[in-house]
């Protein structure tokens, strides 16, 4: 029995190939906290994986290396909570999804904050799994 509540090794977004194309031909939307960039394709046989996700915070508002791995790994957990609709949506629709959070607030969270804002993504991302539905029929 596969483990409920992971984020593997294929289910981070490390390729720079990958990333680039997320970031040049992907679509992006903003929500307070977090700029989020998504690109929906159709699935790959190379790649296990339906939904990888990738996170970055910018070295210009956290000058310390200690709270850039803060956030990220706050958002890494509340994405890894919360993914499992969303990776059953695509099954569904039998779509891939590379989707990369780039944190933009001054301050740092808490996690219940982050776990709110990514459960607003979320249920955005799930629209527009709906929308490319009926938009592909």
């Amino acid at each position: 029995m596969a483990k409920q509540f992971t984020l593997g090794k294929d289910e981070r977004l490390k390729s720079r190939k990958q990333i680039e194309q997320l970031f040049s031909e992907g679509k992006k939307f903003s929500i307070p906290l977090f700029r989020v960039f998504y690109l929906f394709f159709d699935p790959l046989p190379t790649h296990t994986s339906l939904l990888t996700f990738g996170v970055g915070v910018s070295n210009k508002n956290f000058k310390r290396a200690v709270d850039r791995n803060r956030i990220k790994r706050l958002t890494r957990e509340a994405w890894r909570l919360q993914k499992k609709q969303l990776n059953e949506k695509l099954k569904i629709n039998g779509k891939q999804l590379n989707v990369f959070f780039i944190y933009t607030s001054k301050e740092l969270p808490d996690y219940q904050l982050v776990k709110d804002k990514v459960a607003v993504a979320l249920e955005k991302l799930e629209k527009f799994i709906d929308e490319s539905t009926v938009a592909n029929s």
